[in-house]
């Protein structure tokens, strides 16, 4: 029989809200022991008894995944992973770029990203150096691999709203990148100019709407992303803006969710 949290705090708990297993109630306690695996016996006034077989419960219901907290980011791996599964990776340095290497027996795809580069062998992603590439970010990768697009960068520049469906995302572009980058970089065009450079971005032919700073990047291959920064001008009471540019091809080679996540991961390279 499944132990609900109810469950827990009426028949196996003091209900004395003692506080010696670490939290202010016991109902508290019985939900993190449900949802998060949270060890029951760091309850110290249960019978040995009651607890042996109340862990052997829990412990077959955890096995059912019944009542756990659902981890969000290995769900969105595990969804992205089956995606790219059956791609072929000898097709695409011809499609995304990069190039096919071998590592040991096998062979991968050595794929330029930002100023450094990646190990792609099936779905494992991997930087050469050893350092782990958070959940969203492989997410990311390997939605970029799935998604299909093979076309060259146009050269034609679009601001995210000019995209179709960005409207709901459009206030969270503008919440987690353009804002931190307005606030960590005004009055200091010179040292974001510098940042940018020394992470591999190079001037814009075009500087669109005159801006103090326009660079674009590359992250990847067939995504190059554009940033114009003004500063502030006190006297003429004008304010910093920050606007992020991309290529009219992006939507063939990234989902929506993955330009935002692409955005806000430029923008803590930038801002360190």
């Amino acid at each position: 029989m499944a132990l609900s949290v109810i469950d827990l705090y009426r028949d196996v708990l003091a209900k004395t809200n003692c506080r010696d297993c670490g939290f202010p109630t016991c109902l508290a306690f019985a939900g993190k022991v449900v949802s998060e695996k949270y060890p029951l016996r760091n309850c110290p006034h249960i019978a040995p008894d009651l607890l042996a077989r109340c862990e052997i419960e829990l412990a077959e219901q955890y096995a059912q995944g019944k009542w756990l907290r659902r981890d969000m980011s290995e769900d969105a791996l595990q969804w992205a992973k089956s995606r790219a599964a059956s791609l072929a990776i000898e097709d695409l340095p011809g499609r995304i770029g990069g190039e096919l290497i071998q590592i040991g027996t096998e062979t991968a795809l050595k794929l330029p990203y930002f100023n450094g580069y990646l190990h792609i062998l099936g779905t494992s992603i991997n930087r050469p150096d050893g350092d782990e590439l958070t959940r969203y970010e492989q997410v990311f990768i390997l939605n970029h691999l799935a998604q299909g697009g093979s076309r060259q960068p146009s050269g034609k520049w679009k601001g995210f709203i000019e995209f179709p469906n960005t409207v709901s995302k459009v206030v969270t572009m503008k919440k987690v990148v353009e804002d931190p980058l307005i606030e960590r970089f005004s009055g200091k065009k010179e040292e974001l100019r510098e940042r940018a450079l020394t992470l591999g971005a190079q001037p814009m032919s075009a500087n669109e709407g005159s801006a103090d700073v326009a660079v674009v990047f590359t992250p990847l291959p067939r995504i190059p992303v554009a940033l114009l920064f003004w500063d502030a001008i006190p006297s003429d009471d004008f304010q910093s803006q920050a606007k992020l540019m991309f290529d009219e091809t992006v939507l063939e080679h990234l989902d929506i969710e993955s330009i935002v996540f692409l955005s806000e991961r430029l923008k803590q390279i930038l801002c360190g």
